[in-house]
């Protein structure tokens, strides 16, 4: 028998800070980390709160530092999303003690950083450029900036990590994703160590305004930190939100033998296609389903063997119900027992990094056997008063296994089962 997946590092760029510690610690205590946008003048339009990543000026504790991150020279090379999930990558790889020197183990360590949507703002602001100063200002730097797998690369490069190279960029189940192909390499006997997760930071007018008209947004203006209320009756829309979450894994041989703590076990993941609609699942969640599924048989788990769900709940009305109907679709009678948490409620959505975010969210509630709350949950839809919402404040409960759900536009759906070591 081959021997199981481990995560032996962590690293964590949310809007509720940088770091794992300070944004899980934060989001126990039911902080949002969603607020009014500040990053440019919103002007007409009608999307006023993001979950944008706080800066040290704001959160001296926990804030984000570029400066921490790359020189002023190498900033100019690259997007945000890419610095976010540079400082993610070093968290990570420090707390797994993975820094390879030999070629051999280079070659051996896999780098998929999945993302959504790339360096968007920088094309948005190279199109403005080429407008209104012309193409002779534009700078040699946009299309490295801008492809959505420089996130990777430039991890990649940073580390010296030479093994596959890779970026899913398969809108909001990219993050996780990226973590089931990190397992298929080490699986395959391609990687030994591979450093996955997702990047994201498209809080930009643009693509604000373009996700509004698809009514997709919550237009909240009033009270930022309400804005996102997943499965509540009042919720309007998703937050946009940005970040970094990273995982190193491995087989748990390889980590004993170099002396490697393994945080928590990968034991299962699944994917599939809704084959139905480019932005809605299936009424009944088919899809969905047919992925948590996958990950069960993987895992070697029946359904009444998870202890919590981390749902991908963005607070769209059609995504919430969809996903409601995949969970009860795959398990059936056993759903009221278990414990349902919506984290995107405290940090927005993350879209492409979604996934690596909740995933060590996830992975956090079987270590410590705590559930995160679901900010803003006050009145479910009536036809879920069945089920087990952790709403309000966390909440102390025995976690073997976990489930981390991410589904995205193109009818895409990835689920993992995080496991106590």
């Amino acid at each position: 028998m081959s021997s199981p997946l481990v995560i032996t590092g962590m690293g964590m760029v949310s809007p509720l800070g940088c770091g794992v510690n300070a944004s899980w610690e934060r989001l126990l205590a039911g902080r949002s980390g969603v607020s009014s946008i500040t990053r440019f003048e919103t002007g007409e339009l009608p999307i006023k709160v993001a979950g944008t990543v706080p800066g040290r000026e704001s959160d001296p504790e926990a804030g984000f530092d570029p400066d921490r991150v790359a020189d002023a020279k190498e900033r100019r090379k690259m997007e945000l999303f890419s610095l976010y999930a540079m400082a993610a990558a070093e968290e990570a790889l420090t707390q797994a003690n993975w820094f390879p020197s030999s070629d051999e183990d280079r070659l051996a360590t896999a780098t998929i950083v999945g993302s959504g949507i790339g360096g968007f703002p920088t094309i948005t602001q190279a199109q403005n450029t080429l407008s209104t100063r012309g193409y002779r200002r534009l700078s040699p730097f946009t299309v490295p900036a801008f492809l959505a797998n420089l996130a990777a690369g430039n991890v990649s490069i940073r580390y010296g990590l030479r093994g596959p190279l890779g970026c899913p960029v398969t809108a909001c189940a990219a993050g996780v994703q990226a973590i089931g192909d990190g397992m298929r390499l080490i699986r395959s006997g391609e990687a030994e160590v591979a450093l996955v997760g997702g990047a994201e930071a498209c809080i930009d007018p643009l693509s604000l305004a373009s996700f509004h008209a698809m009514k997709a947004l919550s237009t909240e203006q009033a009270a930022p930190a309400k804005a996102s209320r997943p499965f509540d009756q009042a919720r309007n829309g998703f937050v946009m939100g940005e970040g970094a979450g990273l995982l190193v894994i491995e087989t748990l041989a390889h980590a004993e033998a170099r002396g490697a703590t393994p945080l928590a076990f990968l034991s299962g993941y699944g994917t599939s296609a809704d084959a139905h609609h480019i932005t809605a699942g299936p009424e009944d969640g088919a899809g969905a389903a047919a992925a948590i599924r996958a990950a069960l048989r993987m895992a070697g788990l029946a359904p009444e063997a998870i202890d919590h769900i981390n749902a991908h709940a963005t607070s769209t009305p059609v995504g919430d119900r969809a996903e409601i109907a995949a969970l009860r679709n795959a398990f059936g009678d056993a759903l009221p027992g278990i414990p349902i948490s919506a984290t995107k409620s405290a940090t927005g959505h993350l879209l492409g990094a979604a996934g690596g975010v909740e995933s060590i969210f996830s992975a956090l509630a079987a270590i410590q056997d705590r559930l995160p709350p679901t900010l803003n949950l006050e009145h479910a839809d009536a036809d879920l008063s069945d089920l087990n919402f952790v709403s309000g404040e966390a909440r102390e409960h025995r976690c073997r296994h976990v489930l981390c759900n991410g589904f995205g536009f193109g009818g895409v759906n990835a689920a993992l089962i995080v496991s106590k070591a």
